[in-house]
């Protein structure tokens, strides 16, 4: 074997060799062709001035004449290599941006595009720095390190100048080694070189202490505060973020700090508190609260001549930017599985402007800005027998959708929507199959997939009333034992949710007992739309009567803990919501206390639902007041301070404010009619956020609006400019505006009772924007 290995090694030289001979007949060999190399260019727009300097790939510089329209680099690249053209020095006076810059080479490059504009430079003097390690900051970034003893600085403002000039702020991001700088003229927008932007440095005392504190309500860049009496007068901090903040100049000891907000970010209004005082530590309590802008979206921010604007309705089914909504109050809203937002029924304003109960069902798009009017009438006809006017129902066959079908017109309905995204409709002060006006107990169910527009079904319920401004008796049957036969009594403002098996509940109202009695209701009951053909209902807990007074009174037990005796009094137009637990809270409403005093409510109360499916929970009473010191009075709120939690904040009591639930699954509340902070009551205009995680019982924050009502009984609005967020922007006092909340979490509102811009009441259909 091995002479066999021996004999193959030696042997290859000769094959070699062999092969050698006979290609070339003596000759010499061909070389290979050199590789393909490509050259690197393209064009250049705008350029007066001298001094610009290309790269390619980090090196291959390239310096560019002025006036020059073309460029290419001297050093080709070879075939299927990467280029990368950078500016390494922009010409004077002049910023160049390149596009296309990079690639890989396949034939020679001509697409590099660089486009010349002036640029400006932003600068001042300094005065008085002898230490290192100063760096300046322009617009919150492009940072500047100016060295010792430097005398004069300057930016060079980055990219094409904006119309109207370029914006800048000017910043110490690190003080020099001993010393403290502040900047004069600090902020503005260059129309040409900024020069007095001046730096001044002095000596840091030996001893002095810092400025700082916390910011929170924050969603992005833009807030600078100021601290004006620090060591050089004027100290400016760019905060882009929640959480603490610190000034760079230190304050002496036993000097004096005032730290004020010197620009808003956009959409948000941010407040201050601890903010002034006399350095004798470093300071850590400066307290940043910022919040979010109302903007006015649409709609007439006066209620004009007839107290209420009238509604333009268009085309059926086409939207259209001129068509709105009638000023209205107590109407549906939901938001469908694509975002669209829709709006139903409520009392105001037709195409006339006559007033009645409406049963018009309009679409709204928020990407667009325009509504759609989707079925229903665009007349309030007048009553057959001196009810509200408002159109009758059409009820058609039970069970059964068509295109014909449609509620009579109605408010204070409630509401769910389904996990396939149907919209089930109960109840109301409406009108019925023959137009006579009273409470409701019709259920329906509405498919915007069906037809052109959508389609109703009746799914139960009566289709008539028993008299004019009366209602039928609730049918309870069995307490905890679904029938076919039972069904609530007529009702309107009841509070209403979906758990979490698609089975829908309702509590109280106001409407009519097992007894034929009228009066504040606080039965509850679950609706499952699975059994039998339309469903059924299951009386759950609470009293089917109203009682001898109007109203039973709630059980408030022990605050803090539940009780299966615990039960909120009678009540309608109140406020509630599911938490992220599957908890249900329910906020006043207009109804009993825990003595039957009936009034303006502002008790808290949890429902946490039994984990055996289909057994009734328990009641928890949370928070507010069990008791009115008056009848149809209602107590006070206590605000606190503005954007910060506490335990002891609570709203005034009120019914019909306007909710929505953020992603975080915390409630906020709007308005409503009730009392202000004074104790006077009125429409109100205040603006709540309630967390239910915080502290034992969750808290309260009041984020925006008036805390008072004002000597007319309501603060007017103050809309400002159509389509423009402002810190001063606010809706005026209202009740029974309805709202959405959109896909990036922005809720919008529209209508309701109450003042429009010069102080009017009546029913508005302006509709607003807001970033929580």
């Amino acid at each position: 074997m091995r002479s066999r290995i021996r004999f193959g090694i030696f042997a290859l030289p000769a094959i070699a060799l062999i092969t050698v001979i006979g290609c070339g007949g003596g000759g010499k060999s061909t070389p290979p062709p050199a590789p393909a190399t490509y050259t690197i260019g393209g064009t250049i727009s705008g350029l007066t001035g001298s001094g610009l300097v290309l790269q390619d790939n980090g090196g291959n510089s390239l310096t560019v004449s002025a006036n020059a329209t073309t460029f290419t680099f001297a050093t080709a690249i070879a075939s299927g290599g990467a280029y990368s053209v950078s500016v390494l020095t922009q010409p004077t006076g002049e910023n160049c941006v390149l596009t296309s810059a990079s690639g890989t080479a396949s034939a020679n490059v001509t697409s590099v595009s660089i486009a010349c504009q002036q640029a400006y430079t932003i600068g001042g003097q300094v005065f008085g720095l002898t230490g290192s390690g100063l760096v300046l900051e322009d617009n919150s970034g492009n940072n500047l390190t100016v060295g010792t003893g430097a005398m004069s600085y300057n930016f060079v403002f980055a990219g094409a100048i904006p119309s109207g000039g370029a914006p800048y702020v000017i910043t110490v991001l690190t003080n020099p080694a001993g010393q403290a700088c502040t900047v004069a003229n600090p902020i503005g927008t260059a129309t040409a070189n900024v020069t007095n932007a001046n730096v001044t440095c002095t000596n840091v005392a030996a001893t002095a202490y810092t400025i700082g504190g916390t910011a929170t309500g924050l969603t992005g860049a833009g807030l600078i505060l100021q601290n004006s009496v620090g060591i050089n007068d004027s100290d400016l901090l760019p905060v882009n973020g929640n959480g603490n903040f610190t000034f760079v100049d230190p304050v002496a000891s036993g000097s004096a700090y005032m730290v004020s907000v010197l620009a808003n970010p956009p959409s948000r209004n941010c407040v201050l508190s601890n903010a002034s005082g006399i350095a004798v530590a470093n300071v850590t309590d400066v307290n940043v609260v910022c919040v979010g802008d109302w903007t006015w979206a649409g709609g007439s921010s006066t209620v004009g001549s007839n107290f209420g604007q009238s509604g333009v309705y268009g085309t059926l089914g086409t939207a259209a930017a001129a068509n709105i909504p009638g000023g209205r109050e107590q109407s549906l809203s939901w938001t469908d599985a694509s975002g669209n937002q829709w709006l139903f029924g409520g009392y105001g304003d037709d195409s006339t402007g006559a007033g009645g109960l409406e049963n018009d069902l309009w679409k709204f798009d928020p990407k667009q800005s325009e509504w759609t009017w989707m079925g229903g009438s665009n007349i309030n006809p007048p009553s057959p027998n001196f009810g509200a006017a408002g159109s009758p129902g059409v009820y058609g066959t039970l069970g059964t959708a068509s295109a014909t079908n449609v509620p009579g017109g109605r408010e204070q309905v409630v509401s769910w929507t389904d996990a396939s995204g149907k919209l089930w409709l109960f109840g109301g002060e409406g009108n019925d199959v023959y137009g006579n006006t009273g409470e409701l107990n019709d259920l329906w169910k509405f498919d915007p997939t069906l037809g052109s527009n959508g389609e109703w079904t009746w799914m139960g319920g009566g289709n008539a009333v028993p008299s004019l401004f009366g209602g039928p008796s609730g049918v309870y049957g069995t307490l905890r034992s679904a029938s076919p036969t039972n069904i609530p009594g007529g009702r309107y403002g009841a509070n209403s949710w979906m758990d979490a098996t698609g089975k829908l509940w309702l509590f109280g109202g106001d409407g009519v007992d097992s007894t034929g009695a009228f009066g504040y209701l606080n039965d509850l009951w679950m609706f499952d739309p699975t059994q039998g053909t339309t469903g059924e209902w299951t009386w759950m807990a609470g009293p089917n009567t109203i009682g001898p007074n109007g109203a039973q009174p709630g059980v408030y037990g022990t605050l803090g803990t539940a009780s299966a005796a615990n039960i909120p009094g009678g009540r309608d137009a109140g406020v509630s919501w599911m938490d992220k637990a599957g908890n249900v809270w329910l906020f006043g409403g207009l109804g009993a206390d825990a003595n039957g005093t009936q009034g303006y409510l502002n008790d808290l109360w949890k429902y946490t639902p039994s984990s055996t499916v289909g057994a009734v929970g328990e009641w928890t009473w949370m928070g507010g007041s069990s008791t009115l010191a008056t009848p149809y009075g209602g107590a006070s709120g206590v605000p606190g301070s503005l954007g910060t939690a506490a335990a002891a904040n609570i709203p005034g009591g009120r019914f019909s404010a306007t909710p929505w639930i953020d992603a975080s699954g915390h409630l906020w509340l709007f308005g409503g009619q009730g009392y202000d902070s004074t104790g006077a009551q009125g429409y109100l205009s205040d603006l709540w956020e309630f967390d239910p995680t915080l502290g034992a019982a969750g808290e309260w924050t009041w984020m925006g609006g008036s805390t008072t009502v004002g000597r007319s009984g309501g603060q007017s609005g103050v809309y400002g400019t159509l389509g423009t967020p402002a810190s001063t922007n606010l809706p005026g006092g209202r009740l029974g505006a309805v709202s959405w909340v959109d896909a990036s979490g922005n809720v919008w509102m529209f209508g309701g009772q109450g003042y429009d811009s010069i102080g009017s009441n009546g029913y508005l259909n302006d509709l607003w924007w807001y970033q929580p």
